[in-house]
Formats: structure tokens, sequence, C-alpha cells
């Protein structure tokens, strides 16, 4: 018997021991059975994602729900704000703006090594506003990257600069995607989410919270790699030359790239000022979404932008809310919560914040997919934060959400270290190293910021 098939008897398990005509048990109990369920799906990738997404759609609809009401969430904002992430990050890569802006920030370096690292990060952090995808991302970087490692190569030995370079895009890619409310998939989820309990909390007042301290954590964490693997002494002209080559290989701008950067000046500027004409977040998103195709204006037609709709995970993507609308509305959630409170609390408010943290972290290195741990860590800690009299709830989940995201310590924690782990410049013993330290760092960041930063913002009126 292999590891599927083990796995789908005990999902089969599951299901009859909790939803058999023959014994009646607790929604709660359910909820959570369910949870179990499609969490082992998920995880052990028993069937393709969006196929264990259906089956939740329909036991959903058959043991909890109405049909009508589990496909509303289909319909919810922000699952259209993922389809249109998804046009305008292909968009953007397809015209060739991303490759420019990249390369011109790079070539800031001047062949400094220290310098080129941490340029390199700030584009990760840059990127996140203009291509909303972690892979996307990732991808483009890690390319770019490559090609001026096998130049520099040829010439010396840079294995230390190579390290930096990939473990910082490994860490530094997931939590770029936490500052900006369109940063990634498992951020437009936590927004969705958290908005409908803090109508205050939009594109601006998201980056005001989170943004400041990733910049924070990036300047610590380029300080951390410098310390860890000094960069050699790289040929400095080589390097300039190389990237000024690469950079009159692009010529002028193109037709397509002036196009692009009105498109995304126009949405990133509806986007900033939502508060003044109150047009929706996702809609702005469909709308630019839908310049990049219109003739003339556009850079590409319908066929090739449909091309990098990642239909699956907008099925799974609904799927994560549908579960925490089931964990939330079956009080699942409260219960959990009661017990860790029940366990925490007497040692005060610090103490159970940080248990949470730890909890997080130890379920992180578990969980591959970060937007299936959302659908379960984001209701626990609102559930928490509510039970907490003198914390906010939406800094209780702000807090498991920046903590969760990122993978310090194992290649397979996110696809984006997967992607950059390919090119082979650092091993599992250089990013559980680095891990150790980085962890600890973020964690401290995070917690201050929790403890003076994110109360003043919020007594600020958000």
């Amino acid at each position: 018997m292999n590891s599927k098939t083990f796995l789908l008897g005990l999902v089969l398990t599951i299901y009859v021991l909790f939803f058999n005509p023959f014994q009646s048990w607790d929604i709660k109990m359910q909820a959570i059975a369910l949870l179990v369920i499609i969490q082992v799906l998920w995880l052990s990738r028993v069937f393709p994602l969006a196929f264990s997404s259906l089956i939740l759609i329909i036991l959903l609809s058959v043991h909890f729900f109405t049909y009508e009401e589990t496909l509303k969430v289909i319909g919810s904002e922000v699952v259209w704000l993922l389809f249109a992430t998804f046009i305008l990050s292909g968009a953007f890569i397809e015209s060739g703006l991303a490759h420019r802006i990249s390369l011109k920030i790079l070539a800031l370096s001047k062949g400094s090594g220290s310098l080129l690292i941490l340029l390199s990060y700030w584009l990760i952090l840059l990127l996140s506003l203009l291509i909303p995808s972690n892979i996307g991302r990732g991808t483009l970087v890690a390319s770019l990257l490559d090609q001026i490692m096998k130049h520099l190569s040829k010439h010396q030995n840079v294995q230390n600069l190579g390290r930096s370079l990939f473990i910082g895009l490994s860490v530094l890619c997931a939590l770029a995607g936490t500052m900006i409310v369109t940063g990634a998939s498992s951020t437009i989820y936590v927004f969705g989410i958290l908005s409908e309990r803090a109508p205050g909390l939009n594109y601006i007042s998201w980056f005001l919270l989170i943004g400041p301290i990733v910049i924070v954590f990036t300047m610590i964490f380029w300080f951390i790699m410098i310390s860890f693997f000094p960069p050699e002494n790289t040929a400095k002209e080589e390097l300039r030359e190389f990237l000024d080559f690469k950079m009159r290989e692009l010529g002028s701008l193109s037709r397509a790239e002036i196009k692009m950067s009105f498109v995304i000046v126009f949405v990133v500027t509806m986007w900033m000022t939502h508060d003044l004409h109150e047009i929706s977040i996702s809609l702005i998103g469909l709308m630019g979404a839908c310049l990049t195709i219109l003739p003339k204006i556009g850079i590409w037609n319908w066929d090739d932008a449909k091309g990098k709709i990642n239909w699956d995970l907008i099925i799974f993507f609904a799927a994560t809310l549908m579960v925490s609308k089931l964990l939330i509305e079956t009080d699942a959630t409260m219960w959990v919560s009661n017990l860790f409170v029940e366990l925490t609390s007497s040692s005060g408010k610090v103490v159970l914040m940080l248990s949470l943290v730890v909890l997080t972290l130890l379920l992180r290195m578990v969980f591959v997919n970060v937007l299936g741990f959302m659908t379960i860590m984001i209701p626990l800690a609102v559930s928490v934060g509510q039970q907490m009299s003198s914390v906010d709830p939406l800094m209780v989940a702000l807090m498991v959400f920046v903590v969760g995201v990122p993978g310090f310590f194992f290649i397979f924690q996110s696809p984006v270290h997967l992607i950059s782990h390919s090119y082979h410049y650092f091993d599992r013993k250089d990013l559980w190293r680095v891990g150790q330290i980085a962890v600890v760092s973020w964690v401290v960041v995070v917690l201050i910021a929790v403890l003076t930063y994110w109360q003043i913002i919020l007594q600020g009126g958000l």
C-alpha cells in the first residue's frame, strides 16, 4: 500500500466516522473533522489542489451550507482581485519593463558585491508593488542574478556572493509579498478576511503597518548575510561592463513598456487613493487587467493573457475562503482558541503572544502551502485576539500572518525556495544556518512592532 492510498483511506475513515447518519456530532467537531480532511488532501496531493477544492465545495454544500451560499464565495471580491493580479503580473513581465527596471537598480551597485546584495534585496521589495506574485518575482530575479553570477564566475570565485543573493531571494520574496495588499495570493486572502472586521484597513494603511517592519528586517538580514558569507571582492569593472551591456541590449523603451508604465501608474495610484473615490481594490485591479488587453492601449491579446491565469490556484483560493467561513460560522475556531488561551493566559499578554508565534513557526515548518496554512491560523488568531481585552484582534492576526509567511529553515517551505535552490548557489545547510538567526531577528522585530509601532498606528484611527 503506497502513502497516497493510505491517506485516502484515512480521509474516508474520518468522513464516515463524523458524517454518518447514525451518530450525531457537534457541528464544531464536524467542522474540525472536515478541516483535517481537506488539509490532508491539500498537503499530500492525493488529488490535484483544484480537484480537492471541488470535493470541499461538495462537502460544504451537503453538510454545512446551501450550494448557493457556498458558491457565493467564488464571486467574492478577493477572488477576482487574484484573477486580475495574474494578468497584471504577466503583462508587466511580458512588456519587458520588469527586466529593465531590475537591471537599472542592480546597475547602481557600481560593481560592489555588498552593494549588489543589498540592491537585490531592495529590488525584491520594489517588485512586490509591480509584480503581485511571489513566483513571478522569484523567477524574474533569479534568472537575472544567475546571468550575473555566471559572468562573474568566469573571472573569480563568487561562492559567498551567490549564497547571499539566492538565500536572500528565498527568504525576502515571500516577506516582500506581505507589504502590499496585492503582493501575493496569501496577502490577498488575509486582507479579504481582515478588512471585513476592520473597515479602515486599505492599501495605504496595510503598507504602513507591515512595510516598515519588512524594510527594517531587510537591513538586518543583509547584515546577517554579509556576516555569515562575506562577499568576495568582485571584479568591479567586469560587473559594471556586463550590466551596461545588458542595458544596451534592451535598447530604448519599447511601446509595450511605455503603455505598461501608464497602466501600472494608473492602477497603483487608484489603489493608493481608494479612500477618495471608494472604488474597490478588486475592481481597480480588474480595470487595469482589461487595459492591458484592450486594442491600441494594451500590450497583448486575451489568448496570451489567459495563459497566465492559474485557474487551479483560483479554485483553491476560493476554497480557502470557504474553510475560513466554515471555521468562523461554526465557532470551531472560538472553541480551539478558548483552549489555547486557557493554557497560556495565566502567564500574561506577552507570553500568550509569544506562544502563538512559536506555534505558528512550528506549524509552518510542516505546511508547504502558505495559503492553506493561513486558512487555519488567521481565524484562530482572530479568535484568540477577541479574548485578549488589551490587544486588538487585528494586531494578533497580522502578527501570525507576517510570522507564518516566510520559510526560514527548509527548501520545501515555498515554491520560491525551490526556484532559487534549483540554481545550486546554496545548499540546505546554508539556509538552516542563516535561518536560525534570521527567524529570531524577525520575531523580535515583529513583537516590537506589535507592542509599540502597531499600537501607535491603530490608535491613530486605522
